[in-house]
């Protein structure tokens, strides 16, 4: 058992869209620092999973949570819970890259400039410079800082997302498939960043391939219907999973 408090504890959490349950008792302890995985067949509850954890879901109508999802002992769900400070906390990578229309330097000085965390000029380009950095791609674009976000390629692009995640100072990164759209060199390199942002971050990735799973977490979950079916260091889950539905699952039997 970790010593670690977890930065996430998952209570009995059930979530319905109307009166279809989506997820169905789902509990789960989120570590700092480490890179939990998210695997399962498309429609098992995944993605609906991670967007729980910074209330994503809020913006579908119809949708209820039941359960509690605790961010360092304090329930994100409660009437009073700040949803804006929740999402700064707690930032989200999506699967395709999304920058927005503008340049690469204002993508990233967009989350610093609406919070009020920089003090000044100076001060801002100090964290568009680290939080490129962190995002292994300062080196492609220091000297393109006022070049349009989108004629970034699609692995720059993803990388731009994550620097503008990482620029509201976030605890936790959530990666939605964000590799998915990316060509097998750009996943490395996101890979690669997972890697380099976990000394820094707790980062939560959902992912169809298993590999991906393999390379780059320590703990995975498996998820099947709605239902969290077994969740363990990710070494065990691949090696000597308890379930025999997860070993059908990952050895490509079914799903």
């Amino acid at each position: 058992m970790s010593t670690e408090q977890p930065v996430f504890t998952i209570k009995n959490l059930n979530f319905y869209y109307g009166q279809k349950r989506a997820l169905s008792n789902i509990n789960m302890e989120i570590l700092p620092q480490k890179v939990t995985a998210l695997i399962g067949p498309s429609g098992c509850g995944k993605s609906t999973y991670l967007r729980c954890l910074n209330r994503m879901n809020d913006t579908i109508d119809g949708t209820r949570v039941e359960g509690e999802i605790l961010l360092h002992g304090e329930n994100i769900y409660a009437p009073d819970a700040d949803v804006v400070n929740l999402r700064q906390r707690v930032g989200m990578v999506f699967q395709k890259p999304n920058p927005f229309p503008q340049s690469v330097y204002d993508n990233v000085a967009f989350g610093p400039r609406v919070l009020g965390l920089a003090e000044d000029k100076s001060d801002l380009e100090e964290t568009i410079e680290m939080s490129l950095r962190q995002a292994a791609l300062w080196d492609d674009v220091k000297d393109r800082l006022k070049d349009d976000a989108m004629s970034l390629s699609l692995g720059q692009q993803q990388r731009l997302c994550i620097a503008r995640v990482v620029a509201v100072q976030p605890e936790v990164i959530l990666m939605d498939e964000s590799t998915s759209a990316l060509d097998p060199i750009a996943t490395g390199k996101i890979e690669d960043l997972i890697a380099e942002l976990k000394k820094d971050y707790t980062i939560v990735i959902v992912t169809h391939n298993m590999q991906q799973a393999a390379r780059v977490s320590d703990s995975t979950g498996f998820f099947w219907l709605g239902d969290l079916i077994e969740f363990a260091p990710t070494n065990e889950i691949f090696t000597t999973p308890k379930e025999e539905l997860t070993e059908t699952y990952i050895t490509g039997r079914m799903g």
